[in-house]
């Protein structure tokens, strides 16, 4: 019988506040280039004030991922943590006029916490450095997850990001239990290789355990296996994982399956903004994956995906993509 979803998602829920800036800005600010450092609430208000001109799109890894399916005609349902004020209320519009289920209980409007933020400097090279202050993200629980909807997901999409909270892997525990008793399927993407130092024995047991498929890229698989190169990085991997999808920028993606490996060329564009290029590769991949297609396939779907949403400002896919693949030649 078919479940109600393709993909229920599990993650971050927050909204990305992007601004372009020169390099110099970075280094004046103690940025680091091109990953994801968190940050609490006063530091987010400080970066506000010096970065100018921004834009507000809804954001969160997983939350992009779910989106992408979503616009793509996929049935999914996401599970993240905002506060009743107004990039709550933004959150939850954007992701339910994409056509996603999300009814998360909100957080009491108040003082305290906030609804979680990320503010995205894109420097000309389109390289985008995340400044995360995760708000009430950090604190979804197992009270948040319902099994029944977890149930009728044919895969369950993790977000490792998420695991930066008191009690989040417990969340993602109940939230595997109920999939799995139901036949569904796990996947988890590691999200940062700064995320996979801090978490990398959890991550490796969840992998060994309850893991049918992994997304990363290049950097973070090597923070993850600690091989000598990215071949034996993705062989341990796949010791592990029934599927292993490694991401690899202008080299496109390499998909492990059954001990086969699959390479999807890249889509050349111009890079904008490359915000969400791994979270939109994920929801090309999993549209494929739960819509039969092959494993190579699936691939260039990711790429194609990745593609659209680097070409322009934000997380979220703007053009149509299932015109996209058309054009391709994949649908």
């Amino acid at each position: 019988m078919k479940k109600k979803y393709q993909v229920v998602g599990i993650g971050n829920a927050m909204v990305d506040i992007l601004s372009h800036i020169e390099d110099d800005f970075l280094t004046a600010n103690g940025v680091e280039k091109g990953i994801m450092q968190l940050i609490d609430m006063n530091r987010a208000v400080e970066l506000y004030g010096r970065m100018g001109p921004a834009q507000e799109v809804s954001g969160g890894s997983a939350a992009n991922t779910i989106a992408g399916i979503a616009a793509l005609g996929g049935r999914t349902a996401y599970v993240g943590k905002v506060k009743d004020d107004q990039l709550g209320a933004i959150f939850s519009h954007d992701l339910r006029a994409q056509g996603a289920i999300y009814q998360t209980p909100l957080a009491p409007a108040g003082p305290g916490a906030e609804t979680g933020r990320c503010m995205v400097l894109v420097t000309p090279d389109g390289e985008r450095s995340l400044n995360t202050y995760l708000g009430w993200s950090e604190f979804l629980t197992p009270d948040d997850v319902e099994p029944e909807m977890m149930a009728q997901a044919d895969w369950l999409y993790l977000e490792g990001y998420r695991f930066d909270g008191p009690d989040s892997k417990a969340a993602f525990a109940k939230a595997i239990d109920a999939c799995k008793a139901a036949g569904g399927r796990i996947s988890l993407t590691l999200s940062d290789p700064f995320c996979v130092e801090r978490h990398r024995d959890d991550f490796r047991e969840m992998i060994r355990d309850h893991v049918d498929l992994l997304f990363c890229n290049v950097h973070e698989m090597q923070a993850m296996y600690h091989a000598g190169d990215l071949q034996a990085a993705m062989k341990l991997a796949a010791a592990e994982v029934d599927i292993v999808v490694c991401t690899a920028s202008e080299d496109g993606a390499y998909v492990l399956n059954g001990g086969g490996m699959e390479h999807a060329h890249a889509v050349p564009t111009d890079i904008i903004d490359a915000t969400g290029a791994g979270d939109l590769f994920a929801a090309g991949f999993l549209y494929g994956l739960t819509s039969g297609f092959d494993m190579l396939t699936c691939g260039r779907m990711g790429c194609v995906a990745a593609a659209e949403v680097i070409s322009h400002i934000g997380a979220r896919p703007e053009a149509d993509l299932i015109d996209l693949f058309k054009e391709h030649g994949l649908v």
